[in-house]
């Protein structure tokens, strides 16, 4: 249940909309050759190519270049998107019928940890849902790390976002299912939710 005299609310995309499984990229790029990709990305740490391709500071064609460094000679380009994309589950038609009704009530805004190639792959897996459909008709605003420049959990990408639309941090929710997300917003005065029951528990968040 949501408390009273919330306005807008902040949403994460990844593990609160919909669901992630770094396993699947870990195993598909351990398929590919890499050896022990765990030790390069996870959920809750990644080395500094990932970080800069996640805001922005390098090209999309930089970091699969970089990543087909790791590989075996032949590899293709493609088989590295593929690899990329494949934590990416689903959008449960629920949820998205949920942010709907929640759009009457609050502004909405979204604030991912993301990058081209995935903002490319998840409106794909959108259009599933409407062939038009598109992330931002479910938010008064979306942002994504890789064009703000910028990440979570660090207090400025909060304190930007809450400048940028004058909010009333005292009224204003941030839902995300990592704990240093959760402190990050907490130190800018954010009422938090740490939400790490999965996507498709999202609507029991708020009945």
């Amino acid at each position: 249940m949501i408390s009273k005299g919330i306005s807008t609310i902040i949403f994460d995309l990844g593990g609160v909309i919909l669901d992630l499984d770094y396993q699947l990229t870990q195993q598909a790029f351990e398929e590919l050759g890499t050896g022990n990709f765990q030790q390069h990305y996870t959920q809750a740490a990644q080395s500094g190519l990932f970080d800069l391709y996640e805001t922005g500071k390098i090209s999309t064609n930089h970091f699969v270049n970089k990543l087909l460094d790791m590989l075996p000679k032949g590899t293709t380009p493609n088989k590295v998107v593929q690899a990329w994309n494949a934590m990416i589950k689903e959008f449960p038609a629920d949820n998205l019928e949920l942010l709907r009704k929640l759009k009457e009530d609050y502004q909405l805004i979204l604030l991912s940890n993301t990058n081209e190639l995935h903002i490319d792959f998840l409106e794909r897996k959108l259009r599933k849902h409407g062939e038009h459909l598109q992330l931002k008709d479910f938010f008064s605003h979306a942002y994504y790390s890789s064009e703000l420049g910028m990440r979570k959990p660090h207090p400025e990408t909060f304190q930007h976002i809450c400048e940028l639309h004058q909010l009333n941090v005292s009224e204003t929710l941030f839902i995300d299912d990592t704990a240093g997300h959760i402190e990050g917003a907490q130190k800018c005065g954010l009422k938090t939710c740490h939400f790490t029951t999965g996507a498709y528990q999202l609507n029991q968040l708020f009945s």
